[in-house]
């Protein structure tokens, strides 16, 4: 019995022994978890994309765009020696997808960074765990609102000029070429109506005389011939479009079909190829605001973006959703070449907060700070000329909405 118990005792000592070496593998193993990717080989930050769904084709040229870049750089040395592992998963735009591969990046493959990522609902979906729970930064996320930069949220920088301010660009810009009344034709869901009503402000502040008036157009509609009789009604001189690109294309058809001819401005999401392809010579003169330079300009850091595009992409548009992606990769690289020691979630939050000169080159200079996490109000004006997107001037910082 005495024998019994020493060796019950001597078990469970052991047993003790162990669980505590296990706790403290498993401890060890979670911090060498967070400091993932932060090695000094390895990078490794991920993404959630809509690689199928309704909205493919924007995940799919973005990751062609990133993929471009991280290949290019990884193919030069990576960054201060370490390679980027860019691990993207798709989302369908899914909010709730998102959720749960924004679980699986952070806690199963050990992402130091979300970057690059794609949906304004999606993200805010994942921000709990992501942001506040786990403490992990999300970078250059293509999407926003107002509302996540007014405070800043901690560990959450953007690149993407704002859709409010693409607004008061399109505003000044139809002022400026001398509109007098203005028609904003939007579709019905509250984020479109949310970006038309942020035309009228602008504009008034630079000619308190111009008259604005709005248009909302049931969501996805396809036959525009009843919308293009009431802008014909509305006696407008300018026509601002803040719809998809496939209902701006509709609309520029049914608008030539009918003989309407009016100076036409969009926001970003209409500057795109489909709109031209779909639209074909009806969309001839149509202006818009972009986040990034033409594709086809000639501009060298241009031509890097396009070359690049060929070699590790092949077979894959070097459009506009594309230089997107591209233009995300490069500003992440360049502020995480400043980091010195390991890469972690902190050093990058870190980093971007000091980030006050950063020039990708294909998109405007970015200013960060830690009061400012939006990089940029700025955007560039593009029109269509001989059916090709085409840079108008530089970048332009449109007046202040406030």
């Amino acid at each position: 019995m005495f024998r019994t118990m020493r060796k019950f005792r001597r078990a469970a000592g052991a047993t003790a022994v162990l669980a505590a070496l296990a706790l403290t593998a498993g401890a060890c193993a979670g911090e060498d978890s967070a400091a993932a990717g932060g090695s000094s080989s390895e990078i490794h930050i991920g993404a959630w994309l809509p690689l199928t769904g309704a909205t493919a084709t924007y995940g799919v040229a973005e990751k062609a765009g990133a993929d471009a870049y991280f290949k290019m750089i990884n193919a030069q040395g990576g960054i201060n020696g370490r390679k980027i592992r860019w691990t993207v998963k798709d989302n369908a735009a899914d909010p709730q997808q998102t959720v749960q591969i924004a679980r699986e990046l952070v806690g199963q493959d050990k992402v130091v960074a979300i970057v690059n990522a794609n949906g304004t609902a999606q993200a805010e979906a994942a921000f709990p765990f992501v942001l506040t729970q786990s403490k992990v930064p999300v970078l250059n996320e293509v999407g926003g609102a107002q509302s996540w930069y007014k405070p800043p949220r901690p560990g959450l920088f953007g690149t993407q000029t704002l859709y409010e301010d693409q607004a008061s660009a399109i505003a000044a810009w139809a002022v400026q070429d001398g509109a007098k009344k203005i028609l904003v034709v939007h579709s019905d869901p509250a984020a479109f109506v949310n970006v038309a009503e942020q035309v009228e402000p602008v504009a008034k502040k630079i000619d308190p005389s111009v008259e604005v008036d709005r248009l909302p157009v049931k969501y996805q509609t396809t036959d525009y011939t009843p919308v293009i009789s009431k802008v014909k009604a509305a006696k407008t001189q300018a026509v601002v479009l803040i719809l998809t690109s496939p209902e701006a294309a509709a609309f520029l058809k049914e608008a030539k079909l009918q003989g309407l001819s009016l100076p036409t401005y969009a926001y970003a999401p209409v500057a795109a190829e489909s709109t031209v392809s779909l639209a074909k010579d009806a969309a001839e003169g149509l202006k818009a605001v972009q986040l990034v330079k033409a594709p086809s300009d000639q501009d060298p850091a241009v031509q890097e973006f396009r070359a690049a595009m060929a070699k590790y992409e092949p077979g894959q548009s070097a459009g506009f959703l594309a230089l997107w992606g591209w233009s995300n990769a490069k500003v992440f690289a360049q502020i995480a070449k400043t980091v010195t020691g390991p890469v972690t979630s902190q050093s990058l939050t870190a980093a971007y907060q000091k980030a006050s000169d950063v020039d990708p080159g294909v998109s405007p200079v970015m200013r960060f700070s830690a009061g400012n996490h939006i990089g940029t109000r700025s955007v560039q004006r593009v029109v269509v000329k001989n059916g090709v997107w085409t840079s108008v001037g530089d970048f332009y910082t449109p007046p202040p909405r406030d």
